[in-house]
This record gives C-alpha cells, sequence and structure tokens, in this order.
C-alpha cells in the first residue's frame, strides 16, 4: 500500500470535506452547499461509497485530495501532507528507499495468512471432533464451510509455524501476521491451537486475521480468541463478512449486526445475507463509516442484558454523528440467531429483522424494566442515563421529542429536565474551516460544456444502448483527459457493463468513473427509458452545438489577424463546422 492508499484507508470523505462544508445526510450519500458559488439549494454530494465528491453547480469533483487541492489553493503533494498529519500517517517511510520493502512486507502477511488459512481447512477435513461440530451441531452445509474458509487448527504447538517455515516464511513475518505466541516455557508456539478457526477477512476478501473457538470443554481457557492488532486487522476497523454481506446490503438498504461470527455464518447459509458482525460489542466510529457506505439503516441484534444496553447507549451518539438510524432487533426467548434460525426457521428470523425498535425507544423500554422509576434514586439514575445520550444527539428536533418522552416517562417537568441536562457537558459544534484558496470559478460557457459532457458520458456508462449518440462526440471533442480516456474506452468496448467491477484499463481514471455513477445515480437512476433517450439525444445536440460555438468564436479572433491565404483557410474550418450543425439538423 503507497502513502495515498494509507492515507485514504485511514480518513473518511465526509469527514474531510465536512470541516469544510456542512454536510447533512441524503440516502447513501451526504449532501450540502457548494463552496464553489453562492447556492441557496445544496447541489454538492459526498459518496463515502465511493470515496468522491461532486459538485452539480459547476461540475467538479475527484477525491479527498482533489478537494483539499481546490480549497486550500495546494498542489497533490501538499494536499497529500496535510492529509497524512491529519490521518497520523508518517510519508518520510513512503520516501525512503525502504518503501517498497514495506509495500513487500504486508504482501507477505497477507501470502501467510491465506496459506495459514489453507492450513487450517486441510487440518478440519481430518479431524473428526471439528467436523463434528460444524456439521451436526452447528448444522452448517459443507457449502457454507467452503465459503467462509472454516478451519481446525491443530493442537501440537507448532503445526503451523513449522509449516509456514517449510514455505520459506520466517519467524518474523509469521510473528507479524499474528499466528505466533511466546510458548510458558520461552521459544515461540502457534497462537492458535485445538480450535475451530475462522478466517477475518477484509472487504475485498482477503484474509487479516482470525477467531479461534475452542472444541474442548475447558473452563480455564477462553472460548474465544482472535488475532491481536497487527498491520493488517484492526479490530476497531474490521467488520465481520462484509465481503460477503455488501451487495446483499446494498439491495435491501439495511443491515443487520449481530454478536458472534457463527450467527453471521448460519444467517447467510439460510439466505439472509445482509448480516455482518463486530468483534464483541464495542462498536466504533470506524465500524458504522463502514457500514454507513452501503447503508443509513443499521439494525443491532445484542443481548438484552447489561452488555448489550451498555453497547446501545455508546453506540447510539456515533450513530448521530455519522448520520445513519440506528435500531435495535428484540429476538424472543433471548435465543441468538443461529437458535431462532434453528427452532424457528428463516421465517421467522426475516419477521424478526422486519420489525426493529429505534435504539433509543428500545433503551428507554429496557431501562424502564431494570430500573425502579416510581422512586427519586431510580428517577435520578434513569435521567442521568438517558440524558447522556440525548445530550449527544445532533439533531435538535430529535433531542426535543425525547425530551418530553423522557418527562412523560418519570412524571416530571420538561424545565427540570433542561435543568439537569445543562449542567452536563456540551459538546460545542465545530466551526467550518474557510478556504484559504480563491477558489477559481471556470468561465460559464466551459462549466456548462464539461458538465453536459459528464452527464452523457454517465449515461452512456450506464446504458449501452444508447452509446451509438456518442459516435460524433469523438475524444478530441471532449475537454479533460479522463473524459477522452472514458470515451474512447467506450468505443473499445460498446458492451461493456459498468454493474461489473471497473475495468482495468479504467483503473487509472476510476475516481472519474465512480463521479459519473454518482451523477447518474442522482440524475437519471428512476428515469423511464424513452425519457432517458431523449436527455441522451439532447446532450449530444447541446455539445455539438456548444463545441462549434466556442470553435466558431476561436476562428473568428483568428480572422482579426490572419492574412489573406490564413482567412481563406479559416473560413473553410468555419463552413465546415456549420456542415457539422447543418448534419444534425442543429440550428447555428
Amino acid at each position: 500500500m503507497d502513502a495515498v492508499e494509507e492515507v485514504k484507508s485511514r480518513l473518511n470523505i465526509e469527514d474531510v470535506i465536512g470541516e469544510y462544508v456542512e454536510l447533512k445526510r441524503a440516502g447513501r450519500n451526504w449532501k450540502g452547499l457548494s463552496p464553489f458559488g453562492n447556492e441557496k439549494s445544496p447541489s454538492f454530494m459526498v459518496s463515502p461509497e465511493k470515496q468522491i465528491w461532486h459538485d452539480f453547480s459547476s461540475g467538479k469533483g475527484g477525491n479527498m485530495f482533489s478537494f483539499v487541492m481546490e480549497v486550500e489553493g495546494l498542489d497533490f503533494k501538499g494536499a497529500l501532507e496535510l492529509l497524512a498529519r491529519k490521518a497520523g500517517v508518517e510519508l518520510e517511510q513512503y520516501r525512503s528507499k525502504n518503501a517498497g520493502a514495506r509495500s513487500k512486507e504486508k504482501e507477505r502477511l497477507y501470502a501467510a495468512l491465506d496459506l495459514a488459512a489453507k492450513f487450517y481447512q486441510v487440518q478440519f477435513s481430518k479431524n473428526k471432533m471439528a467436523l463434528e461440530y460444524v456439521f451436526k451441531k452447528r448444522q452448517f452445509s459443507k457449502e457454507t464451510a467452503l465459503e467462509w474458509r472454516l478451519g481446525y487448527s491443530p493442537n501440537t504447538g507448532r503445526a503451523l509455524l513449522d509449516f509456514l517455515k517449510g514455505k520459506g516464511f520466517n519467524e518474523r513475518e509469521i510473528t507479524n501476521a499474528g499466528l505466533t505466541a511466546r510458548a510458558y516455557r520461552g521459544g515461540t508456539q502457534d497462537m492458535f491451537r485445538g480450535r475451530l478457526m475462522i478466517p477475518l477477512q477484509d472487504a475485498t476478501g482477503r484474509v487479516i486475521g482470525f477467531t479461534a473457538r475452542l472444541l474442548l470443554d475447558d473452563p480455564n481457557a477462553p472460548k474465544y480468541i482472535n488475532t491481536p492488532q497487527t498491520a493488517l486487522y484492526d479490530k476497531s476497523r474490521h467488520v465481520y463478512g462484509l465481503h460477503l454481506a455488501k451487495e446483499a446490503i446494498r439491495r435491501n438498504n439495511f443491515v443487520v449486526l449481530v454478536e458472534g461470527n457463527l450467527d453471521v455464518i448460519a444467517s447467510h447459509q439460510a439466505g439472509v445475507r445482509q448480516v455482518v458482525a463486530t468483534a464483541g460489542t464495542a462498536m466504533t466510529e470506524q465500524h458504522l463509516k463502514a457500514l454507513s457506505r452501503f447503508t443509513g439503516d443499521i439494525r443491532l441484534s445484542f443481548d438484552a442484558d447489561k452488555a448489550g444496553m451498555n453497547a446501545t447507549e455508546r453506540a447510539l451518539p456515533i450513530a448521530s454523528k455519522v448520520g445513519v438510524s440506528l435500531s435495535v432487533i428484540t429476538i424472543p426467548s433471548g435465543k441468538d440467531p443461529d437458535e431462532l434460525i434453528k427452532n424457528g426457521g428463516v421465517e421467522t428470523w426475516e419477521k424478526v429483522i422486519a420489525a426493529p425498535q429505534y435504539a433509543l425507544d428500545w433503551l428507554i423500554d429496557r431501562y424502564k424494566t431494570v430500573l425502579d422509576i416510581t422512586t427519586a434514586p431510580g428517577k435520578r439514575e434513569f435521567s442521568d442515563i438517558v440524558l447522556a445520550v440525548i445530550n449527544r444527539l445532533q439533531d435538535p428536533v430529535e433531542r426535543e421529542h425525547y425530551l418530553e418522552k423522557v418527562a412523560e416517562t418519570l412524571s416530571v417537568s420538561k424545565d427540570a429536565l433542561l435543568s439537569k441536562l445543562a449542567q452536563q457537558t456540551t459538546t460545542e459544534k465545530p466551526k467550518l474551516k474557510k478556504p484559504t484558496a480563491s477558489v477559481k470559478i471556470p468561465n460559464k460557457a466551459v462549466s456548462d460544456y464539461i458538465k453536459a459532457q459528464s452527464h452523457l458520458l454517465a449515461i452512456a456508462l450506464k446504458q449501452p444502448k444508447l452509446r451509438p449518440l456518442l459516435a460524433p462526440i469523438t475524444p478530441d471533442l471532449l475537454i479533460g483527459d479522463d473524459p477522452k480516456t472514458l470515451r474512447t474506452f467506450l468505443g473499445e468496448h460498446p458492451d461493456f457493463t459498468s454493474d461489473a467491477t471497473i475495468a482495468s484499463k479504467l483503473h487509472p481514471i476510476a475516481d472519474y468513473v465512480k463521479m459519473l455513477l454518482l451523477q447518474y445515480e442522482e440524475l437519471y437512476e428512476d428515469v423511464g427509458a424513452e425519457e432517458l433517450a431523449f436527455e441522451a439525444d439532447r446532450l449530444q445536440t447541446r455539445l455539438i452545438a456548444q463545441y462549434v460555438k466556442m470553435q466558431k468564436q476561436r476562428l473568428a479572433q483568428k480572422l482579426q489577424t490572419a492574412t489573406e491565404t490564413e482567412t481563406t483557410a479559416l473560413l473553410g474550418q468555419v463552413k465546415q463546422f456549420d456542415a457539422l450543425l447543418k448534419s444534425y439538423k442543429i440550428q447555428a
């Protein structure tokens, strides 16, 4: 991973831009007033999922680096240095001769972990206890075990260590991958021994660590142990199962967050695949932001015990800050999802997740049952807990609603609650930074042209049937290298569909392609086929007309100082442009 990718992995684009623009949640995206003009209606969009921004008013857009370059008046190097400081990334290590070695070292860790997963899978196929636990007790199918790469770690002490060393990995690499631990009598041994191995995979499916479940009945040993913090695995960021759940999350527009990895697997096997887990109930801002890239509807399936209530208390203010809706799923009889699916069937599980309760309402109801709110001490404790959550909600209307609800619940005045609320520490709303550079607003004619070409390319990218309308829009008619590259690509690949992974030839302009996809989602997603074809035809005509107008203005300027011979040639070019307009029946 290079410095740019490291910075991107640590920062969220909505946080970076949110320091300059007041953003509000708009579905999967964020919206705000353009910092490049004086508009009254927000047309500035940020997509956390695509990690890009686009200003519909000026036609500008890009990634977090291009935004900082615009508002701070910096070149790319300056923007990288600014964002690296914010992300806590030391650029010197990437500038040094060891930068390439560092990247190779990470790839070695990925390779060691992937090989470890394969080793554990082979051991699993030979171990009767592990096979019985997975296939009989848990009732997982062979296909499920293969999909989730379930394995078994031999209880011999050094089986994996010796295997990886035999494959060319040294002890330092194996330790840095989180696969070893110090032995009781000194030396190094396998981190995981005699356990069911559940690979932890990042959002792209690469193995970054393991969760290991104890199979023997040993009261002195922890039931689960996880890979420690490594260069690849960070439990505060990792969402288990996201690599297999993200498409279902997008399709259903909500995600269910459960406590156990095996609960995730059970739900996926039952066909409910918009389910993921975090390491225990310790949800972080990074977890919620990772999920917010796919949906704004997050449903918790935690136990209704003290740990689950505390987790919900901590998560509510974070959810409010991130801009997602947090609700809680209540499973009857205190079962976990795996038990519910086994005993009640997938229909029961689907019914439960379809009826969530907003998290703060759930929290209030839970504390009403565990505290005696008819007494003064009970009212004090209840208000201490609930007001602390309300105080950190971002939306003033939501705060007002719950203040009234708590006053009614406790049979106290709202003024009393406001007085208590005033005593609690309040978080000031951060002031927006002002751009240090005078943002350049492009010539209106050029800006309009860029917007028209972007909209036409967005439609052509998503609708292969309308690509013939690009025929007269040759690359030389377009402004900018990225639009020219995309136009050439679409001409060479007329059947390419953007629903697939971005083609390798488009990787250098991936941010531009994502920006066009965002434009299409915002402008044309719900437009009918006939109207969309009409719009594409209109944009084609507009582009040709504007192009000819700009070229004729350029020729007119040249004619003022041209010689007789040059005048003849220039007038010939004017006729050619007039002929182009005529061929497409466009008024000059």
